[in-house]
């Protein structure tokens, strides 16, 4: 079985190819625990796996070399020869150097040795540095651009230098021009430091290392250029680390007595301020993690990739996917409502992911194309689905990269393959429900469509509010046995005004033709994926009453003398007109959904979630959700938004948890940056506190400096005047106890 799926067809033809196939998918490619040996593997990607597989044997991703070298003595003039590496990781691309090195061995010297070498290189491999990150945080980190992100994770050794804090100093000049220099001495160490360097070697803890960073004296948030007459001049007991004759870069604000005395303290106790900065001054991209490799007289540069989810495998490419499928007029075959959700309009990609999340059977066909390109599509398509492994799950179980005639049998028993194959004669077969081939560009439905998934009724939807409408609007368009009779009468389904798959696909294309990486057009699909999910928990909650994978729907209630405040939850909708389109337009492909594997991960998956988030009883998404994208909302809400993530946001994982959902290219933290220019003084309150919050760890620095120039300035302003009002509190109620105490 092995020696099959190593061989792609037409092997002969290329000079190298690239292969990936899985084991332990099926009972026909599952192998011997015995074969299966514990490898090194990063804790959070197993325990993913393991939740997935449902008590099954782990998936192992096989990453497959395939090399053709010409040769006029051998009988067929060629040799072939094929060499696969089996592992856990879904990052299996960055094994592709050893594999080269070891086939060229291979070819050179065809012994075991040189399989011991290649098990023993990939074995060897140190990633026990790697950072692990928690779902929340690769999210953060795949949505931002920063090179330095999550840089205090990085283990660095510090250098044993006596000017320690101006090495650091100089570093972090040149590599953040942002940060201003700490309001602390730049002098050199003095006895006492110098005795505590080993304390101070060992001291990496991210909290402790922002504590004195992010004090307002002391503030990370660059506005811009102030003149110096301005700058008042301060005691020394109060600003004694003040540079008084560095260049103005950056609003400086006097530190209190007090905070400066604690900042001193944690300063001479440790370096670990400059911590992130010598960490991002060496790490090139925090993006991997980079290390080396020995095989034989190499060392292989390795970039591991940190924030990849179980669901997505390998190096695929969205982009690359879109720009071939990219015409609705190169559909063909009938209409069907569980894959045309605008009718003969309908864009391929969202045919592809409706086929996807409804469990059909599909196959990408690459005739003549290496076997390496057909695997792409195919984890691309798989990542596609589960809106880039973050939303859903399920499409790697049934995806076959590549597969060939040898095995057919086995996995087009697969129910809902995702397949993908070099040979045309599958073009010719019925057991697939839709067919791409990647050399045209075409998309065919097949003609069996319908037999196979008859449309059925659908259940009404029970809400008081929107049922009228519904009602209405369903009464124009004819029974479900009508449509399904009649393939015409399945675009006067796509005639509602619904155009949110078409918006949403045409700005895919115009961010691809503008440019934009990879990475947006990932971040866009993550969030469709998330939009689909939760207008699934709408559909729901209307037809059932109840749902198990969302929040209730439920509106603002503006609290009074005899009820508390009530925030919003589940789906957000201009008005109520918009909702019952979106929930017509997709009750087929929602109810076909609520059908398969992939639902029922998800209703684990959220159970799961609403156990372990940091956030408890909050949706946190619709209150971003209704900052960001409300027409009217009101001032109760938006100060109950921003107070009720003041009080609820406050530990490292909530921090996290919230930058989450704050998109870069949704405006990241501009809409909440809107409350420190709000007319109520209670919105502009728990803005600040909400970014005082933030400033406390390195992350939510780094979002912090994103604000736009107002923005940063109002919140210097007021988080200053906030500190000097606690203190001035602080003080008239020590004064008061004094003058207690004497009475």
């Amino acid at each position: 079985m092995l020696a099959m799926s190593m061989l792609p067809d037409g092997a002969e033809t290329q000079s190298d190819d690239w292969t990936i196939f899985f084991l332990n998918q099926t009972h026909f490619n599952t192998i011997s625990p015995g074969i299966d040996t514990n490898g090194q593997t990063t804790k959070d990607i197993q325990e993913e796996y393991c939740v997935m597989r449902s008590g099954r044997q782990e998936l192992l991703c096989v990453l497959n070399l395939v090399r053709t070298k010409k040769d006029k003595t051998l009988d067929r003039g060629a040799k072939v020869l094929a060499l696969a590496l089996c592992t856990r990781h879904p990052y299996i691309q960055i094994f592709k150097p050893f594999l080269l090195l070891a086939l060229d061995d291979y070819f050179s010297d065809p012994s075991q040795a040189c399989l011991s070498r290649l098990f023993d290189a990939v074995n060897t491999m140190d990633l026990s540095l790697a950072p692990t990150l928690t779902r929340d945080e690769k999210l953060v980190m795949r949505f931002s651009d920063r090179k330095d992100i999550f840089s205090e994770k990085f283990p660095v050794p510090v250098p044993r230098d006596v000017h320690f804090c101006n090495m650091c100093n100089n570093v972090h000049a040149v590599k953040y021009p942002c940060y201003q220099r700490h309001a602390i001495s730049d002098k050199e160490p003095s006895q006492e430091q110098s005795q505590n360097k080993d304390t101070r070697e060992s001291a990496f803890q991210h909290q402790q290392s922002y504590d004195s960073s992010t004090s307002i004296g002391g503030s990370a948030l660059w506005v811009g250029e102030e003149s110096r007459s301005n700058t008042k001049q301060y005691d020394s007991d109060e600003a004694s680390g003040t540079d008084a004759d560095r260049p103005r870069k950056s609003i400086d604000i006097p530190l209190s007595v007090q905070v400066l005395k604690e900042a001193t303290k944690m300063m001479n106790s440790t370096q670990g301020y400059f911590d992130s900065h010598i960490r991002s001054a060496i790490v090139k991209d925090t993006h991997f993690f980079h290390t080396t490799a020995a095989y034989r007289d190499h060392q292989l540069p390795i970039k591991m990739p940190l924030s990849t989810f179980p669901e997505e495998v390998g190096d695929y490419s969205l982009i690359t996917l879109i720009k071939v499928f990219s015409s609705h007029q190169l559909v063909s075959g009938p209409i069907h409502p569980h894959l045309h959700t605008n009718g003969s309009s309908t864009h391929p990609i969202i045919i592809l992911f409706n086929a996807l999340i409804t469990g059909k059977s599909i196959i990408f066909l690459g005739h003549k194309k290496p076997a390496g390109d057909v695997s792409s599509f195919v984890l691309a398509a798989c990542a596609l689905g589960s809106g880039c492994g973050t939303v859903l799950r399920g499409f790697i179980d049934r995806a076959f990269p590549y597969a060939t005639l040898e095995n057919r049998d086995e996995w087009e028993n697969v129910s809902a393959y995702i397949a993908g194959v070099t040979n045309p004669i599958f073009e010719t077969s019925r057991t697939w429900d839709l067919l791409l081939d990647i050399g045209s560009g075409v998309v065919t439905v097949s003609r069996d469509i319908h037999l196979r998934y008859p449309v059925i009724n659908v259940a009404p939807i029970m809400s008081h509010s929107l049922r009228p409408g519904i009602l209405k609007m369903e009464a124009s368009f004819g029974s479900e046995d009508e449509i399904g009779r009649k393939e015409s009468k399945m675009d006067n389904l796509a005639k509602i005004d619904y155009n949110t798959d078409k918006n949403f696909i045409e700005d895919i294309r115009s961010a691809i033709e503008d440019h934009f990486g990879e990475s947006l057009v990932r971040m866009r699909f993550t969030e469709y994926v998330m939009r689909f999910v939760r207008l699934a928990s709408r559909y729901e909650e209307e037809v059932t009453g109840t749902t198990k994978i969302g929040y209730p729907s439920i509106v603002f209630v503006e609290g009074g003398p005899d009820r508390p405040v009530q925030l919003g939850s589940g789906m957000v909708f201009n008005d109520d007109a918009t909702c019952v389109r979106e929930l017509i337009a997709n009750t087929h492909r929602i109810q076909a959904w609520r059908m398969t594997n992939s639902y029922q991960y998800y209703v684990c998956d959220f159970a799961r979630q609403q156990a372990t988030s940091a956030i408890q009883g909050l949706d946190v998404l619709h209150q971003v959700l209704r900052l960001r994208n409300s027409k009217n909302i009101s001032e109760a809400e938006v100060i109950a938004i921003l107070r009720t993530f003041a009080d609820n946001v406050k530990s490292y994982e909530q921090v996290v948890e919230l930058l989450a959902y704050l998109l870069p290219y949704g405006g990241g933290l501009l809409h909440l940056g809107f409350g420190l220019l709000h007319q109520r003084d209670a919105a502009r309150e728990a803005t600040v506190q909400l970014f005082n919050q933030f400033r406390a760890y390195p992350v939510g620095v780094l979002f912090l400096q994103t604000l736009n120039h107002f923005q940063r300035y109002a919140f210097v302003r007021q988080a200053h005047a906030r500190e000097k009002g606690l203190l001035g509190d602080q003080h008239s109620a020590e004064r008061l106890d004094q003058r207690t105490a004497a009475f």
